[in-house]
């Protein structure tokens, strides 16, 4: 998606945003956004829209003050090489990216343009800051959470689907955030009472297969962990898990938007605009390396009681009480 298809996406809504009369300086700045999602993705489309309006509250309004180059969602390791050439190339003033899958090629590329990330996954351990307090290098940004929150969702799993005692856990084994996800996930699971059962994301053939095969088990049930790998299946896993009646767990409530049963995770949407902030002090000269990680404050439960109809289910009112949105 181009600077020019991404400012008709926001048009409507940028007419309803108040005008807002702060000086900055008069030089044209320049933003590069790279997330990693699927142009057609309603996910893509709320993130970008964040960005946009965040920016726009803090005084920078597009071909006024700032440039905003909006980049094709990449989908493979080559699309993103690409996509990180084309942006350095550019001499941005800031970069916005997503998660680790553009973060690796961002930071092989430049170790002097300004990152601000919206969603990863413990960045300390895959390298991309030295400390949360004190990043140190020139990458800062926003947690989506730390690993030990993916043992909530097998805890939620067992609550709402308690003969539940195998799970298959959807991850892309590729990558640290995918193979850390599970690891917490099989050491919760002994406690829980389920086995988990790894299922590799490399293609939607295999995705299918995998799922079909495991569907065949009684008392089972489907964890989709967070990646940019699951997301390029979302729909597919969705049809999978409802055509199959698996009870099934997500990382975002977008997923339950679209069908899924449950979701537990941080509110992404809210993270990038919180990172529109982080672009404002780093255009009016602060450093990344001095701008602390956060992590989220708040994670959001996200309940779809149509679903959870059609595969025979009975919330508990325990779950119910805590969910932040229930779908009817």
């Amino acid at each position: 998606m181009r600077r020019r298809e991404f400012i008709k996406l926001i048009a409507g809504a940028a007419a309803a945003w108040p005008l807002v009369a702060r000086a900055q300086s008069s030089r044209m700045r320049r933003v590069a956004v790279l997330f990693a999602i699927a142009t057609e993705d309603p996910e893509l489309k709320a993130r970008l829209a964040a960005v946009v309006e965040g920016l726009h509250d803090l005084g920078w309004i597009e071909g006024r003050n700032v440039t905003l180059d909006i980049h094709r969602p990449a989908a493979t390791p080559n699309d993103i090489r690409k996509n990180v050439a084309e942006i350095i190339a550019e001499m941005p003033d800031v970069i916005i990216t997503t998660g680790t899958t553009t973060m690796g090629p961002l930071l092989q590329a430049t170790h002097t343009v300004p990152i601000v990330f919206t969603s990863i996954i413990d960045p300390v351990g895959g390298g991309f800051v030295e400390s949360l307090a004190q990043p140190g290098g020139n990458a800062t940004g926003f947690m989506q959470f730390e690993y030990s929150l993916s043992g909530k969702w097998l805890e939620l799993l067992k609550q709402v689907a308690p003969s539940t005692t195998r799970a298959a856990v959807i991850r892309d084994g590729s990558t640290p955030a995918g193979i850390g996800q599970f690891a917490v996930l099989q050491s919760v699971a002994p406690s829980v009472g389920i086995e988990v059962v790894p299922v590799n994301v490399r293609n939607a053939d295999e995705v299918e297969r995998t799922i079909v095969a495991f569907a065949r088990v009684p008392n089972r049930g489907l964890i989709a962990t967070s990646g940019l790998a699951l997301n390029a299946h979302r729909d597919l896993i969705l049809g999978l898990a409802a055509r199959h009646r698996l009870p099934a767990i997500y990382p975002r409530r977008f997923w339950v938007d679209r069908g899924g049963l449950l979701s537990y995770g941080a509110d992404v949407v809210t993270s990038s605009r919180l990172a529109a902030g982080y672009v404002d002090r780093i255009l009016k000269g602060e450093k990344p390396s001095d701008m602390p990680v956060q992590a989220p404050t708040k994670y959001e439960l996200v309940i779809n009681l149509k679903t959870a109809k059609a595969l025979g289910l009975e919330i508990p009112s325990s779950v119910l009480a805590r969910a932040d949105e229930v779908i009817e």
